[in-house]
């Protein structure tokens, strides 16, 4: 699922005009056209997308400027993280040029780079240059400042070229999980693509069993290909129950607010899946049904809370309104968020005009207490549409809340984020 994942965000970047050793980007908050797993609709983004195929890769990363930082984290296709940049990163906001090495390279490293051996020749980074607040200029000067990240070859580290910036706004980005036959034919490609690790060697023989081995075409019969539209159909109503447990016990007492991940999960991809006794592939599969990239410490740079229950404990409906305070001195020293999802893609709603609220919102109403109120509906009540979170009728949907910059109260919980009401 992880490999899959990052395989539909490749094949999207190409599919704009991108590809490997560029970095492609947003040069305007992401709209419902950006189709990757629940993104956040209130950064700017920057992908790079590295190959050490032909050698080590520098991705160079601007120190923190006043305002401008960036939070982020650099992976390999299985999106296993190699390491934070940026603040909560390796460089503590002082800026470093992060070398990415091929697996088994053993050649000489240069001063003045920070090593990261990748377990895969390919991967990517998720860099998100953070918001001063959400005006047309200051998305600008975020835009400016993220494109001060370079991506170039090692063996041009002494006169790097100009790095190659994608513009995807206002294009279609579709990296959702096709649970049918085509998983397979991605998974075929990142197969043929890399290189087998020890740990998943109890692979080999049963992809095999589907026509998946490496160094050969992939060419199933039709009567294959309907057992794994099937299969994948199956799986995909799996991956939602192992989701939907995961939410059990809530973050907060006595509300429907969850982290769902696994912490077996979180400490194996931290470590690298260095402990042979632990191999959380289910959790890992779940995770990556809803959600893409990982960082290398939790909680650091960025801390998310989800919901798919109201109040009551029932699904939220994209045909009913819904009402949220969030109480004031929210524990973040950048900024928080909440955003919609389509329940069942995990993806920001088709055709919403927009799909988040955020502390930086230009014109965001606050109550005399300093608390906030969001509604969440198909229709913004009187008055209050800087407060409202469009959904669309007939669809389920599910509501992200996230904290950048995470502080003490949140942790402690001595901060409490209460329940989604219906309205």
């Amino acid at each position: 699922m992880p490999a899959v994942n990052y395989d539909r965000m490749l094949q999207a970047a190409i599919g704009i005009g991108g590809g490997s050793n560029q970095i492609v980007y947003w040069s305007k908050l992401v709209d419902w056209k950006n189709q990757t797993l629940t993104p956040n609709p209130n950064a700017v983004y920057l992908m790079p997308f590295y190959d050490t195929s032909a050698g080590p890769v520098v991705l160079e990363i601007p120190p923190a400027d006043g305002d401008s930082k960036i939070t982020g984290s650099i992976d390999s296709v299985w999106q296993t993280p190699l390491a934070d940049v940026g603040p909560a990163g390796i460089d503590k906001g002082a800026g470093g040029r992060y070398l990415i090495l091929a697996p088994g390279y053993s050649g000489q490293i240069p001063d003045g780079f920070i090593p990261l051996h990748s377990e895969t020749k390919a991967g990517f980074a998720l860099l998100r240059s953070n918001l001063k607040s959400g005006t047309d200029a200051d998305v600008a000067a975020a835009v400016d400042y993220g494109k001060r990240a370079r991506l170039y070859r090692l063996d041009a580290a002494g006169n790097p070229p100009p790095t190659t910036y994608v513009d995807a706004s206002g294009k279609e980005f579709d990296a959702t999980i096709p649970y049918n036959r085509d998983f397979f034919t991605t998974l075929n490609r990142v197969v043929q693509a890399e290189g087998w690790l020890p740990r998943d060697m109890a692979m080999v023989n049963q992809l095999s069993s589907l026509g998946i081995t490496k160094g050969a075409p992939y060419q199933p019969d039709s009567a294959t290909l309907t057992r794994l539209d099937d299969a994948a159909a199956d799986a995909e109503k799996w991956l939602d129950e192992l989701y939907v447990k995961s939410f059990e016990p809530p973050y907060f007492d006595n509300t429907h607010w969850a982290l769902p991940a696994n912490q077996q999960l979180v400490t194996a991809m931290h470590d690298g899946f260095a402990d042979p006794a632990n191999y959380p592939v289910d959790a890992r599969g779940m995770t990556y049904s809803f959600a893409f990239f990982a960082p290398k410490n939790l909680g650091t740079g960025q801390f998310y809370l989800v919901s798919i229950h109201d109040s009551e404990g029932k699904d939220f409906e994209g045909g009913k309104n819904y009402k949220v305070t969030v109480p004031a001195h929210v524990p973040v020293s950048l900024y928080w968020s909440a955003t919609a999802y389509d329940r069942e893609t995990h993806t920001l709603i088709r055709d919403a005009d927009w799909a988040s609220r955020a502390s930086n919102t230009p014109g965001l109403q606050t109550n005399s207490d300093g608390s906030i109120d969001l509604y969440i509906g198909p229709s913004a009540p009187d008055g209050k549409k800087s407060n409202w979170i469009p959904t669309k009728s007939g669809k389920k949907f599910e509501i992200m809340f996230r904290f950048y910059g995470p502080q003490p109260p949140l942790s402690e919980k001595t901060w409490k984020l209460p329940d989604i009401q219906p309205a």
